[in-house]
This record gives C-alpha cells, sequence and structure tokens, in this order.
C-alpha cells in the first residue's frame, strides 16, 4: 500500500487541479459551461481535489501560510461533495474566474518556500 501523500504531494496535487480547471475551461463562456455536463462534472471534482488536499496539509502548514482562504476552500469542497444537490453552478464558475489565479501563486509561493527548507 502506497503512503499517504506528504505536504509537498498534496501542494502539487492542487496545482494539478488548477491547471486541469483552466485546460477544461479555455475559451469557454459561462453559458457554455452551464450546458457542458461533462465540463462541470470535471471542475467540479478538481475543485473537490483543491479541497481534499488542503484538508490534508498539516496544520503546521495551513498555520503559516494564513492568507490562503483554507476554510473556504475545505468549505466549499464540503459543499460539493455533501450538499451537491444545492450546487450552484454560477458559484463554482465565479469561483474558477475569481479565486483561482491568486490559489495559484499562493500555492507555488508556498512549495518554493519549503523545497528551500528541504
Amino acid at each position: 500500500m502506497n503512503a499517504k501523500p506528504d505536504d509537498r504531494e498534496r501542494l502539487k496535487h492542487i496545482i494539478e487541479a488548477i491547471d486541469r480547471i483552466k485546460k477544461f475551461t479555455q475559451g469557454m463562456s459561462y453559458q457554455d459551461f452551464s450546458k457542458d455536463e461533462v465540463t462541470q462534472f470535471a471542475i467540479i471534482k478538481n475543485f473537490e481535489i483543491i479541497g481534499e488536499a488542503s484538508y490534508h496539509l498539516t496544520d503546521e502548514l495551513r498555520k503559516a501560510n494564513p492568507a490562503v482562504e483554507w476554510r473556504k476552500i475545505m468549505a466549499f469542497r464540503h459543499i460539493l461533495v455533501h450538499d451537491y444537490y444545492q450546487i450552484n453552478l454560477e458559484i463554482v464558475w465565479k469561483a474558477k474566474g475569481n479565486k483561482l489565479d491568486e490559489l495559484n501563486g499562493q500555492i507555488k509561493d508556498i512549495m518554493e518556500k519549503i523545497s528551500s527548507t528541504y
């Protein structure tokens, strides 16, 4: 059985999920997204990965990086997984547009910071 991923691996999973969300929605409008169930499921799944990876980061790492909205990220994942029947596609789309670039930069900064300490 494989060992659980460490913080670096989890951060890498977040970056990969962000990259997939961007790739899958490139050139797509909200109207396109709202009609494309396959892309909706792919984007939701990748947001779930971001939330799950964030949840499994060590408390130490999350506390050392308070600028990242860890609680909101994990709460969003909780809604997507447990309150799936209430998913608002407009909110998912806005999260993609308003939050991912900032999160991508923050996670890359954290990865750079922890790479220099190892």
